[in-house]
């Protein structure tokens, strides 16, 4: 064997072993959204008359990510929402937003996220992008994101976090209600557990 076929040969085992490790170094986590052990949220705020807010929460959702720490930009996420749990504590307006003036839940129960492309910006920041469907209306959407951390967990299993938030106007999702003509802010807590 010729010393270039010899370098040759190493070349191709270094790209190999480099492949496999890249390979997994992505892995699949499902979002710890249920239960006692919860541990994530999507929460939202809107303006309430331009002098306060009114905040809420979806109480119902799951999701899964893949996650690649070495190449953020091939990882995904889908988040499943149950529009049927919005809770703002207050029963009356919670009934009026899953009513055909905002969420439609009896015809559209489910909103979506799924992103189409991920932004790394920064050593623990980014850029989401993706769709989100709400009432059966889709949009591109941008979640501005961050990278909390990941590690063991006292239970035997490995966890990564994030967080991040993007504005929408629910108006261009169809609510024909005046009040989703305003911009309303989600943000959002991801934790997820690697299967």
């Amino acid at each position: 064997m010729t010393n270039f076929t010899k370098t040759a040969a190493l070349g191709v085992s270094l790209m190999a072993s480099v492949a496999v490790a890249d390979l997994a170094s992505a892995a699949d986590y499902v979002v710890d959204a249920a239960g006692a052990g919860m541990h994530a949220a999507i929460n939202f705020r809107a303006s309430h008359l331009g002098y306060s807010f009114v905040t809420g929460r979806f109480d119902k959702f799951t999701g899964k990510f893949n996650w690649d720490k070495s190449n953020p930009a091939a990882s995904k996420i889908v988040i499943d929402i149950d529009a049927t749990s919005v809770n703002t504590n207050h029963g009356k307006r919670d009934e009026h937003l899953r009513s055909p003036d905002f969420f439609d839940t009896a015809n559209h129960p489910t909103a979506r996220f799924e992103s189409t492309f991920i932004e790394p910006t920064g050593d623990k920041t980014g850029i989401i992008k993706g769709i989100l469907t709400i009432r059966g209306v889709t949009k591109e959407v941008a979640i501005e994101a961050n990278y909390i951390g990941e590690g063991d967990d006292p239970w035997g299993g490995y966890r990564a976090g994030f967080a991040g938030a993007t504005t929408i106007v629910p108006a261009e999702f169809g609510m024909p209600n005046g009040v989703a003509k305003a911009p309303l802010q989600i943000m959002l807590e991801v934790e997820g557990v690697r299967q």
